[in-house]
């Protein structure tokens, strides 16, 4: 969301740069007089009582500092995040110089403003003291005119440990704040910063300091505007009703004109004369624009937005002006009664939606590094693997701009929690405080983004209470403090400054109108599969009315295991591989669950690979099962789309943005149309589920093959698709299907055509893995070039498993892996190569692989 501000009543001087992200302030672009002092040169940081200084980079952090001057080796690589530990138990100093030149200084407001700072800090201007801050998630603005001067200013922050911090308190308690994933002192639920920094069981432990966000100051003189909000009223096709918000703060008495611009349709939508007092003024403009371009979730049509500006004008002149982008859609979150309890599922524009997607967790233990092609990359990867929603988990960060614009931009929702999880937390009127400022700066920051669509007070700390032993073993009062915050202190902002979207207290919940992990009402978590080493089976025994949480873990493939390893540490149960594995039973869930599917691996490359099929299996079960039962269900959200470092956890896309096997199937079962065989009571039905709005002609064709290919029977049948539906379109008795058949040699093959086109199938086979009499398949690859690189054309002689290609020494990405090979039918897989690569070269070191190949003869 970006801002020009035209003239130099408003100035603004920065410090920040560097290579990586760049947090905007809402409404804030550099269009004036803005001085920008080099981070590698400007900001220096060293340890409190240390005489040495380092060059700093801001935004950025002490962690990343210190490996840039080359102070410490990689965090992520092998064991080193347990030498590393004395780094968030040190205090820490950064500073820098700047000039104010004389007509800066001159205005009659000088102000520095902290985007980001990590966490407990103390800052000095020109050595005087200027501003203290104990929240990461804040924007502090401070008033500078007093202590700063013309030409050169020294601005010194000093970060106090967060850890020791707070060990003073707890020693003073009676009781500690439960905060299980803290992986050492457990102080993180007294700290307003991302908790996954303390350890989570995917996780590692880095507990930070630093400016993780942007720092400048900012002059300006009678008013200023502070922020741009377009609230949606009334959206239809025909005609969309909008208010546009503006907050102006003004230094004193004075008249203003306000002018509202439709920048999109390039036209003055709006004008208003006002009186401005001293202090913050909120002026309300009413717009509609004609048949509008609506906003749909990715798969429902386009994402269009609506560029809007806002002029501020004093004695006529510009002094001020904001934009912001929005995109503009009717939002409901539907729970209504039925026979079953209570729906959850959102509805766009009038239509019910299915969410397909997963769970967001920061994409870097040291946010600053993910930067807007990283964001990207593994947004592209959601949208284009057919997900329309993701959950911004509590354990982490409230993401940066470019997150969310990235997700309107490809109609992403967003499931938007407040970054509270797993914890209890203090009740004082300090920390409510604290948060309330904290719930204030990013609702305001993030409300203009279509995308999200839900505001969620934190993650399983109502079913913790409930469920894991806190009730019985904490003071009562704390259950009050819960209360306080997660339905006082935050659903009063949302409802204040947010009025458009939901907000639902935690997650999982019911609303405290039943169990929270209630399956007739609001969303659940569902971990009886891992963490009880429930068979995958389970899955299909739960009827939420929405799922958004489950899932299993694997490992990444060997070439982002290469990156962190030495060749000694490659086994399973090394020193190195235990330290990336964070769940304390973690490698005995996933060979325990293997060996009730598969063989033994052969090796430790093959150990990795079956584990992310066997995710990946796990996972489909799952999937298809919660499509299958919409609409009383509308929702399948999988723990977790991605990694903060490289590490065995549930990820579908490891830590170096590499696919594993799981985001490949999430593209077929999280497809448009989605063909679906499934066992039940001695029938084999074909349910066939559509996200389409309109019913659709089809083929469905069935056949019975042996693992050679050859066809032992088949049908074919017309079926019309109803819209936004599942139900099962064919029913053929298992013992007809197998017509005496040995089942451990036998499958099913299924497809769905549409004008000719298959546009899903699915394979069903009625023994596990283990015990398939499978030949060991000859798989023949034919590479010729192709447009944007190379296209392999596979066949095989039998019935090959999970078929995986892989290039390790070019990079790119395979269009299409890890799918089954059936005899007699080709697949064609484009090769996108990132760089030139001759076809020899590509042919040469080009692998491919089936499960076959993973056990021994």
């Amino acid at each position: 969301m970006k801002t020009k501000l035209l003239m130099p009543i408003l100035a603004v001087v920065t410090f920040t740069a560097g290579t990586s992200q760049s947090q905007t302030m809402p409404g804030r672009e550099s269009g004036m007089h803005r001085i920008t002092i080099s981070a590698q040169t400007g900001w220096q940081f060293r340890q409190t009582g240390k005489d040495a200084w380092h060059p700093a980079t801001v935004p950025g952090c002490v962690h990343t500092d210190l490996l840039n001057n080359k102070l410490i080796e990689d965090p992520f690589y092998r064991d080193n995040e347990s030498k590393l530990q004395w780094i968030g138990k040190t205090d820490w100093e950064y500073q820098t110089s700047f000039n104010i030149p004389p007509a800066t200084f001159a205005r009659k407001h000088l102000e520095l403003i902290f985007e980001g700072l990590d966490t407990y800090a103390d800052i000095f201007l020109n050595g005087e003291p200027l501003l203290s801050t104990d929240n990461m998630f804040r924007v502090w603005r401070v008033d500078t005119k007093r202590l700063a001067k013309v030409g050169a200013n020294t601005l010194t922050i000093r970060f106090r440990s967060p850890i020791n911090e707070v060990l003073p308190i707890m020693a003073k308690m009676a009781y500690e704040l439960p905060a299980s994933n803290d992986q050492g002192e457990k102080t993180s639920p007294h700290t307003r910063k991302a908790p996954y920094q303390y350890g989570w069981d995917w996780g590692p432990r880095f507990v930070t300091s630093g400016i993780w966000r942007p720092v400048y100051l900012e002059g300006w003189d009678d008013a200023r505007i502070a922020d741009l909000h377009i609230v949606p009223k009334d959206i239809h096709a025909d005609l969309a009703n909008l208010t546009a918000e503006v907050e102006v703060v003004a230094g004193a008495k004075t008249e203003a004109t306000i002018i509202l611009d439709n920048v999109t349709d390039k036209s003055v939508v709006a004008q208003r004369h006002v009186k401005l007092t001293p202090g913050t003024n909120r002026v309300a403009l009413n717009l509609t624009i004609p048949h509008p371009r609506l906003w749909w979730p990715n798969g429902l049509g386009a994402h269009p937005l609506y560029s809007f500006q806002a002029r501020l004008a004093i004695a006529g002149k510009l002094v001020d002006q904001a934009s912001r982008r929005t995109g503009l859609r009717a939002l409901e979150l539907k729970q209504q009664r039925d026979d079953s309890g209570k729906s959850f599922k959102f509805m766009i524009n009038g239509v019910p939606v299915f969410a397909k997607g997963a769970n967001w967790i920061p994409a870097d233990s040291f946010p600053t590094r993910i930067t807007k092609e990283k964001y990207r990359d593994l947004l592209e990867s959601a949208r284009d693997t057919n997900m329309n929603m993701l959950r911004v988990w509590g354990g982490g960060i409230y993401e940066s701009d470019d997150f969310y614009d990235l997700c309107d931009e490809m109609g992403i929702l967003v499931w938007q929690d407040f970054m509270f999880g797993c914890s209890m937390y203090p009740g004082d009127q300090k920390f409510l405080d604290n948060v309330r400022q904290e719930a204030i700066d990013n609702v305001k920051r993030l409300r203009n983004h279509p995308s999200i669509v839900i505001w969620v007070g934190n993650n399983e700390i109502e079913t913790a209470w409930k469920h894991w032993g806190w009730k019985e073993k904490l003071p009562a009062r704390l259950w009050d403090d819960y209360l306080k915050l997660f339905h006082g202190v935050l659903p009063e902002v949302c409802s204040s400054l947010d009025p458009s979207r939901p907000y639902w207290p935690s997650s999982p919940s019911s609303n405290l109108e039943d169990d929270p992990e209630s399956q007739k009402m609001g969303d659940l978590h569902y971990w009886q599969v891992w963490h009880a080493a429930a068979p995958f089976s389970e899955y299909e025994k739960q009827f939420p009315r929405f799922m958004s949480e489950y899932g299993f873990q694997s490992f990444p493939q060997l070439e982002t295991v290469r990156t962190y390893t030495a060749d000694s540490d490659r086994d399973i149960q090394s020193a190195v591989m235990l330290a990336h594995q964070k769940h304390p039973r973690g490698n005995q869930l996933i060979r325990e669950y293997m060996l009730r599917e598969y063989p033994e691996p052969k090796d430790f490359e093959s150990f990795l690979y079956v584990s992310q099929v066997l995710q990946a299996e796990g996972i489909k079960i799952g999937a298809e099962h919660l499509r299958r039962i919409m609409p009383h269900n509308m929702g399948s959200l999988f723990w977790q789309l991605d990694d903060c470092w490289p590490v065995a956890s549930w990820s579908s896309i490891d830590y170096t943005g590499r696919w594993k096997v799981l985001q490949y199937y999430a593209r077929r079962f999280y497809g448009e149309i989605l063909l679906s065989p499934h066992e039940e009571n001695g029938n084999l039905n074909f349910y066939v589920v559509s996200d389409r709005v309109e019913p659709t002609a089809a083929q469905l064709q069935v056949s019975l093959l042996d693992f050679e290919g050859h066809t032992l029977w088949n049908r074919q049948q017309d079926v019309e698709i109803s819209a936004l539906s599942s139900k099962s379109y064919s029913t053929i008795p298992v013992e007809t299907v197998l017509a005496g058949k040995d089942a451990k040699s036998v499958f099913v093959f299924a497809a769905l055509l549409v004008m000719g086109k298959t546009v899903s199938q699915n394979e069903h086979f009625f023994q596990p893995f283990k015990n398939l009499v499978l030949p060991r398949p000859q798989i023949r690859m034919e590479v010729a070039p192709a447009r944007s690189g190379f296209k392999i054309t596979l066949s095989s002689d039998r019935l090959a498993r999970a078929v995986y290609l892989s290039s390790p020494n070019y990079p790119g990405v395979f269009v299409n892996s890890y799918f089954d090979l059936i005899p007699g039918r080709k697949v064609e897989v484009d090769f996108r190569a990132r760089g030139a690569v001759k076809l020899a070269d590509f042919r040469n070191g080009l692998k491919v692989r089936s499960l076959a190949d993973a056990f021994s003869e």
